[in-house]
């Protein structure tokens, strides 16, 4: 069975509401305690099993993106790390908009949240996969005897080669949203 439904943005002006309040909470937290506190729930989660497909299907997403921001070599800018952080402290509440012990469908907002924080960071994921694959291919051949300096330096170069690529994507997107 397929249910389907359209937000508009008044709808989701109502989700980036609750974001609002998630990224003050984030402006006072511990980054690290955020991170555990996601870990926590997504273990719970998991524990949790049979879970809605739907909310099954973004677990592996939400890990992505907990990668993403604990990758020392990556270095997520600052207002990439204050979103996820954020997003992470709405979807560990369990009194958000839908409470999260409602059967079923306590977790659909959450959802939301997480797609929002997904298509928002589109470019930075696709960033962070190129990194990724950058740092692994440069390991594997260059070998664990490559001088850690170098390697160092490489990571850097396109570390910012890639962060340059997604903030001009992310501004031709935002301003073609505009028009």
């Amino acid at each position: 069975m397929t249910i389907s439904f359209e937000l508009t943005d008044r709808d989701l002006g109502f989700f980036r509401k609750a974001l609002q309040v998630s990224r003050e909470a984030v402006r006072d937290a511990e980054e690290s305690e955020i991170i555990d506190a996601i870990r926590d729930v997504l273990d719970e989660i998991r524990s949790s099993e049979p879970l809605p497909d739907f909310v099954a299907k973004r677990i592996p997403e939400l890990e992505s993106l907990i990668s993403m921001l604990t990758d020392d070599d990556w270095q997520l800018p600052d207002i990439d790390r204050e979103r996820l952080l954020a997003t992470f402290v709405y979807f560990a509440d369990p009194e958000d908009i839908l409470p999260d012990d409602i059967p079923v469908i306590g977790y659909l907002d959450d959802v939301i949240i997480i797609e929002l924080a997904v298509r928002e960071l589109r470019h930075v994921r696709e960033a962070y996969e190129d990194f990724r694959g950058f740092r692994t291919d440069f390991d594997r051949e260059q070998g664990k005897n490559v001088d850690p300096v170098i390697r160092r330096d490489r990571l850097d170069r396109r570390r910012q080669q890639l962060h340059q690529r997604m903030k001009r994507r992310s501004a031709r997107q935002a301003k073609s949203e505009l028009w």
